[in-house]
């Protein structure tokens, strides 16, 4: 059974920084996307940023371009997103996904809708 588990979340201040982790198990997804949603206070669900299997294409959203870092570790089956210079507007509850399909990358995988597997989420709140 394929899980996704994301971690890192909390409370932190505007300005401050947090690193999400996402743990994947049930299988490898070294040659396969894997990208961070978000969903916000009566908000829907965007993207943020994903990357190739091979870390070689990152693609992240304007709102958090400059500020969040998504990387891997394949050996590790895990994907990061490093977030700083947090706002508050980046309150968010953030999941994880993962691309079933191998070497797949582009503009359509900015949207939900390809991806396979999703995390449960970890809760980010930013207080000002």
């Amino acid at each position: 059974q394929v899980q996704l588990v994301e971690s890192g979340g909390g409370l932190v201040q505007a300005g401050g920084s947090l690193r999400l982790s996402c743990a994947a198990s049930g299988r490898t997804f070294s040659t396969n996307t894997m990208g961070w949603f978000r969903q916000g206070p009566g908000k829907e669900r965007e993207f943020v940023a994903n990357i190739d299997g091979t870390s070689s294409n990152t693609y992240y959203a304007d709102s958090v371009k400059g500020r969040f870092t998504i990387s891997r570790d394949n050996p590790k089956n895990t994907v990061y997103l490093e977030m700083n210079s947090l706002k508050p507007e980046d309150t968010a509850v953030y999941y994880c996904a993962a691309v079933s399909t191998p070497y797949r990358f582009g503009s359509i995988y900015t949207t939900g809708r390809p991806y396979d597997y999703w995390g449960e989420g970890t809760l980010v709140t930013v207080s000002s």
